[in-house]
């Protein structure tokens, strides 16, 4: 037997996120950016002059940099992996099997830095990137939500409060809803990414005293130190204080941002599940696909379900990441690295195959017109009846004996409906015939077009204002793939 499948899968790496995402918190992107941090650390020492002892001589030689830059990406992990059952530490671990490869430049990786130093740097590079690659998705769900709403702007469809029918809307502008939801989760996640500091160079303890004794107490180079690697790796600001993590807030805060999308998603799904139970609109089916085992008239909601299944995992992540934030001891204490190594690549995996499935879903549903309508056609006469008053009064009747007569036969039409006879519109029936409306133009006040207010209209602004400023923004992005895989 294989032994690949001996051991546990995770469903997120095998079934539901992308292999970008899923690279991206993989051992060859995690190790490699370490060694470029050492490199970066070592050139930046470099340019500022560092020296030995004697205050003059070069502490580190062109050479041993260019040595380091030959050796980015070939990680010996089996090497790494026997230094770490030998010493216990995964960094010192890859400082050796670096330093096995690059024997001349030995002396110069990882000079004044604390673990810290690629192990929080790395996270930070790497959930930076994690958020643009969300953004990049979340953008096109937006996108696709909204062509959706245009498309069906116009088309009435019963509102639900309670779940119990209320006032029209259209399938639209219901859309609007779902999307406006995503768009507040890109403002967190823009906001986020955008005020994304760097560690930089902060020393053991955050105290840079390493840096400070390797520049022979000179503070603007070791200041200068900070900025420079910092922005090597592509970062603007630097956390202004550090012990030697940065703190594990920033982690519990953007987890938070990722379970947003949760939030949103699920919601979104459940509305879904709750329309296709109606018949109203479908999820994509593929021609081959099976709902069910047994029953194989089927045709189950899979990926929303899926996708709200995904986004209670999500939303349960926030809570570890806050505890850990919680029970960090002064300077750093390290129960904070094993929950790490699984919230915040987990938090990552599970956001991108929510937002996956929820790109795959807005550019594939399905609106069965002649259910919706239906549906409209039996709640109008209920509705229609302010309307019908109204008209009533106005061609001279009494307002509180119509008002009478509407309540009795609502009633009367409500118990025939729970009783299995009849329908809503004999409500339409019974009220045409009484005298008191005779005069009344039914078709008119009826009319299903008459009860959705401005949704159409809002549809339209809601896109223009929201929408328009996200499809300039990403004009080049739009265009996303939107499978899903199983």
């Amino acid at each position: 037997m294989n032994d690949a499948y001996r051991v546990y899968d995770n469903p997120l790496i095998g079934r539901y996120a992308s292999r970008e995402m899923a690279e991206r918190w993989g051992p060859q992107r995690k190790f490699q950016t370490w060694r470029r941090l050492w490199l970066a650390l070592a050139e930046t020492e470099a340019e500022l002059g560092l020296t030995t002892d004697d205050g003059v001589t070069p502490r580190i030689q062109p050479a041993q940099l260019e040595a380091l830059a030959k050796h980015l990406d070939d990680i010996d992990f089996a090497a790494a992996d026997q230094y770490e059952n030998k010493l216990r530490h995964d960094v010192m671990a890859h400082i050796h099997a670096l330093g096995d490869v690059c024997p001349e430049a030995r002396d110069i990786v990882h000079l004044g830095a604390t673990s810290c130093y690629v192990t929080d740097n790395t996270d930070l590079i790497l959930m930076r990137e994690g958020l643009d690659q969300l953004i990049l998705t979340l953008a096109n769900v937006i996108d696709a939500l909204a062509r959706f709403a245009e498309q069906w702007r116009n088309e009435p469809t019963l509102g639900f409060t309670h779940f119990q029918p209320a006032q029209l809307t259209t399938v639209g502008k219901r859309a609007t809803l779902w999307a406006y939801e995503f768009v507040l989760d890109l403002q967190e996640l823009e906001n986020r990414r955008n005020q994304l500091p760097f560690r930089g160079t902060k020393g053991t303890t955050g105290t840079q005293a390493s840096f400070l004794a390797l520049f022979h107490g000179d503070h603007a180079k070791v200041r200068e130190l900070d900025r420079r690697v910092s922005e090597k790796m592509g970062f603007s600001r630097t956390f202004p204080v550090t012990g030697q993590t940065y703190s594990r807030k920033i982690d519990s805060q953007i987890v938070e941002s990722l379970a947003g999308i949760g939030q949103s998603a699920s919601k979104w799904g459940c509305d879904l599940r709750l329309l296709a139970h109606r018949q109203e609109i479908d999820e994509p089916f593929g021609s081959n696909q099976i709902g069910s085992s047994a029953m194989a008239y089927k045709r189950n909601p899979m990926r929303a379900e899926r996708m709200c299944g995904l986004s209670r995992y999500l939303m349960g992540l926030p809570a570890i990441a806050a505890e850990t934030a919680a029970t960090q001891w002064f300077e750093r204490t390290l129960d904070d690295s094993s929950t790490r190594r699984l919230v915040i690549p987990q938090a990552f995996l599970a956001a991108d195959a929510v937002l996956r499935l929820a790109l795959n879903l807005a550019r594939g549903l399905i609106v069965n017109t002649p259910i919706i309508a239906k549906g409209v056609a039996e709640a109008i006469p209920y509705m229609a009846t302010e309307n019908l008053l109204m008209a009533a009064v106005a061609q001279g009747g009494d307002r509180q004996e119509l008002h009478e007569i509407i309540r009795m036969h609502s009633r009367d039409v409500t118990l025939s409906i729970k009783a299995g006879q009849g329908s809503s519109l004999d409500l339409l029936t019974k009220l045409q015939a009484e005298p008191s409306f005779q005069q009344v133009d039914f078709a008119k006040v009826v009319n299903p077009h008459d009860f959705i207010g401005r949704s159409p209209e809002q549809v339209l602004e809601f896109i223009d204002a929201e929408i328009q400023p996200i499809r300039e923004r990403y004009a080049q992005h739009l265009n996303q793939q939107a499978e899903v895989r199983v």
